[in-house]
């Protein structure tokens, strides 16, 4: 979306430059417990009541923990109980049940080479009968004898070993000798080379990929039983978007609308609707009272302006705010609630690049966490450049891989998109910044690490 400055209270500067007392509500420590969304601002006031202006946001990394921990209550419901899902639907699914073999692999003896069965030492004689794949199984060879074989047919018995096709000649009576030596058994793959019916091929939570298909197929499944996507309802705000054209008249493209689905679907969603809300505070209440989504996820008025409608909403509907700003930037007054017993939304800030932070910030634990999914492995590389930081908070920056290091792009700010667009990851820059050299912990982007052909199915 867009930059709502004069709006949001994400003026003056930049969004990066604004002190931590703020218009944010404090957030208690980890206990289980959360607090009410603070009643609506005066209207108009353009700022927080003065009773909150001293609250701090909550740390970035604590920040993910709770969103984190707000899924995993939700994921023990029976709402999030597992569904089956034929395997043309499982992609990017996780596993809810062990994935256990129904057969042997292979279930019978087979050829793992184009060439000749043979029985016995040789040279053999060679039956006018070939074996291919798909067919029953073959009578079986005497010593002296051998068979044309394809690869994938099944063994003969008494067989003992498969000669390749490059290693076997036949003299003039049609005799056939082998050029190299044979190995009892070479070339022949087992029954139960690879597993045995009732094997444990993959354990819960492993995350459905091309590969887990076709071993599910082989293993004799035609559904599996995964963990059901979240499903996610996104409510873009903004009276100053446009949803086609170049900007124009003080109006504004909506970036968000277009960017947020896909990336949420990469992130394990089901988006189950997109709707524009405009800047109505009772529309807003509507969608979200009115969602059956696990999770909603609002982009822009999230600060305390005289049109950020979330905080006033979420305060008239009761919800828990479990995180009110965190201490990132760009993104800082980003927000999770509780909306109901098994309901979370997510509110992002408008401008684009503090979405995204948003996004990886609160909603990527989230819905990892109720999708199932394994958390990534933490990695860090040295930057190649120096990574300009926050005084106080963390800073999230757009970084490119090259070889061994990550190199900080430009056009970084809250409102920009051209970066990230650019980017591997986004490198988790501490207080005061990064020297050139220093090693900075890498978020992914979830195309960059799963495939685009695994993440937007």
């Amino acid at each position: 979306m867009t930059a709502r400055s004069l709006r949001s209270g994400e003026n003056a500067k930049d969004a990066d430059e604004f002190d931590v007392e703020e218009a944010l509500a404090l957030v208690k420590e980890d206990n289980g417990a959360a607090h009410r969304a603070p009643a609506p601002p005066p209207q108009g006031s353009g700022r927080a009541p003065e009773s909150h202006a001293h609250h701090k946001a909550t740390p970035w990394a604590e920040a993910r923990a709770t969103a984190a921990r707000a899924a995993r209550a939700v994921t023990r419901s029976a709402r999030r109980a597992p569904v089956s899902v034929r395997l043309e639907d499982a992609l990017g699914l996780t596993l809810a049940a062990p994935l256990d073999a129904l057969t042997d692999l292979p279930s019978f003896n087979t050829s793992a080479m184009d060439g000749w069965a043979v029985a016995g030492p040789g040279p053999w004689a060679v039956r006018d009968e070939g074996v291919l794949a798909g067919h029953a199984e073959p009578a079986p060879l005497t010593d002296g004898e051998a068979a044309r074989i394809a690869t994938g047919a099944r063994i003969p018995p008494d067989t003992t070993a498969v000669l390749r096709s490059e290693h076997g000649q036949t003299d003039e009576k049609g005799r056939l000798h082998a050029t190299r030596e044979v190995v009892h058994g070479q070339d022949i793959r087992p029954r139960g080379q690879e597993c045995r019916s009732g094997d444990q091929l993959l354990p819960p939570g492993a995350l459905v990929t091309p590969a887990v298909l076709g071993l599910a197929a082989a293993a004799g499944y035609d559904t599996l039983a995964a963990v059901p996507r979240p499903r996610v309802d996104v409510l873009v705000l903004g009276d100053e978007l446009l949803t086609e054209g170049a900007p124009r008249d003080g109006l504004i493209r909506d970036a968000l609308g277009p960017m947020l689905p896909p990336w949420l679907r990469a992130l394990g969603a089901e988006v189950t609707a997109v709707r524009r809300l405009g800047d109505s505070a009772a529309a807003l209440r509507k969608a979200i009272t009115g969602s059956d989504a696990d999770v909603i996820v609002t982009t822009g008025g999230t600060a305390a302006g005289p049109v950020d409608h979330v905080h006033p909403v979420l305060g008239r509907i009761g919800a828990e705010l479990l995180v009110d700003g965190v201490k990132v930037r760009p993104g800082h007054p980003m927000l999770l609630a509780r909306t109901k017993e098994n309901q979370h939304l997510v509110g992002l800030p408008g401008n684009p690049l503090a979405a995204v932070s948003g996004l990886l910030t609160l909603a990527e634990p989230l819905l990892r966490t109720l999708a199932a999914r394994p958390a990534p492995e933490p990695y860090t590389l040295p930057l190649r450049d120096e990574a300009h930081g926050h005084p106080y908070d963390t800073r999230l920056v757009p970084v490119v891989l090259r070889g061994d290091s990550a190199v900080p792009l430009h056009y970084n700010g809250p409102a920009m998109l051209r970066g990230i667009a650019a980017a591997d990851a986004l490198a988790v820059v501490p207080p005061g910044g990064s020297r050139p050299g220093q090693e900075a912990e890498l978020l992914d982007l979830p195309w960059a690490s799963a495939g685009i052909g695994v993440c937007f199915t």
